[in-house]
């Protein structure tokens, strides 16, 4: 950091921060949990282990999506360097290998609430632009009214009245 001329900042508590940092390096090898320290690899569809030297194999529960660093094979394929993640995450740092889904929603349910929100903001547009309709011609009668205040009616040979004797005009 120092050689590339960047500010070195603490993260203090927000480790959140951290792992989304290792999940955007490492989204590819991603992995979803399958049992008791059994995930598939979300990329592949490999079935992966947590080795056991790992921090999250004796946590106590397993986290529903991780990421981890490199695979070890033995009698089975072991993931090591491993980081919880969130999938949100996946789908935000990965958006070519992930996407969001709403469960528990049919197509057609999905286009009829597209089409209630599509209705929504019509009318929220037609709300608007009659606002803006009328705002605008209030300014055109507050401008017409001004400009009514600052003519003056002016005729031919009287000149506006001074001090003194009025200006005549003629041979």
């Amino acid at each position: 950091m120092t050689k590339n001329k960047m500010e070195i900042i603490s993260c203090g508590n927000c480790w959140d921060d951290v792992r989304k940092t290792i999940t955007a390096a490492y989204f590819h090898n991603a992995a979803r949990s399958k049992g008791l320290g059994e995930y598939i690899n979300l990329k592949t569809g490999m079935v992966c282990y947590l080795h056991p030297t790992s921090a999250l194999y004796g946590l106590g529960y397993t986290p529903e999506y991780i990421v981890y660093h490199e695979l070890i094979y033995t009698k089975k394929e072991y993931m090591q360097g491993v980081t919880a993640t969130d999938p949100l995450w996946l789908a935000e740092l990965g958006p070519v290998f992930f996407t969001t889904r709403e469960a528990n929603g049919s197509l057609a349910q999905k286009r009829k609430k597209e089409k209630l929100e599509k209705e929504e903001m019509e009318a929220e547009m037609k709300v608007k632009e009659k606002k803006e309709q009328e705002n605008s011609e209030k300014e055109k009668q507050m401008v017409i009214e001004q400009a009514r205040k600052r003519q003056k009616v002016v005729s031919v040979g009287v000149a506006p009245a001074k001090k003194g004797k009025p200006r005549r005009f003629g041979i």
